[in-house]
């Protein structure tokens, strides 16, 4: 399998004075909450593996908060229907432990496939993270895909963080807190699940936001 790997400079994606508003904050019209009820009807936990299973449920909402503990393996809290053109909007807190090493995994997905054999994800760490990878197709088959700028956008954990993932046409672009951190311009999948990761790091999500477009 390819691997293709960008590099974009901010200026290129920031607009000239730098911080830009979340869509959600320049347009609140049409979006819709899909924050998962206390049961998670509508959503579906498959491992990120083919192959593998879910051994246990490590996802629960409480008080209006979307919990992954971080200790039931390695799998996609997806939604139950596939999302064409849409912005999803999320935010993320992971929950601060004492090793000063701790990496701080997890991901929010769009345009992927329940067989994980074609993946986008906004990678999701303390003070890292910011950018979109996964396996896009092309027309030599999957490929392997890594576009990020500099500086890293994402603050550490213990505090709330913003994605926005884009996806219209062939372009999928992430806004992190301010700025436009990564622009795949030539998605060939059409539409796919979407949803949040889980990767041995309890994290907490609110105010998951879809607003899907023409």
């Amino acid at each position: 399998m390819a691997m293709l790997i960008l590099s974009l400079a901010t200026p290129d994606i920031c607009s000239a004075d730098g911080s830009i508003k979340s869509a959600l904050e320049k347009d609140p019209q049409g979006w819709v909450d899909i924050m998962p009820p206390t049961d998670l009807s509508g959503w579906v936990s498959v491992p990120c593996k083919t192959g593998a299973k879910v051994t246990r449920m490590q996802w629960h909402v409480d008080n209006g908060l979307l919990t992954c503990d971080g200790d039931g393996g390695h799998d996609m809290l997806l939604l139950k229907r596939e999302i064409g053109n849409a912005i999803f909007h999320v935010e993320f807190c992971f929950t601060k432990i004492g090793n000063p090493n701790a990496a701080y995994n997890s991901g929010v997905w769009v345009r992927t496939l329940l067989d994980s054999s074609i993946w986008h994800q906004a990678q999701v760490q303390s003070v890292a993270g910011g950018y979109l990878f996964g396996v896009t197709p092309t027309p030599s088959g999957p490929t392997r895909f890594k576009i990020k700028t500099d500086p890293c956008r994402v603050t550490e954990a213990g505090n709330w963080n913003t994605f926005e993932i884009t996806a219209e046409g062939p372009r999928l672009s992430l806004w992190v807190n301010g700025y436009v951190t990564a622009v795949l311009p030539d998605c060939a999948q059409p539409k796919g699940y979407l949803g949040l990761e889980a990767e041995g790091y309890r994290i907490q999500f609110r105010n998951l936001k879809l607003k899907e477009l023409p």
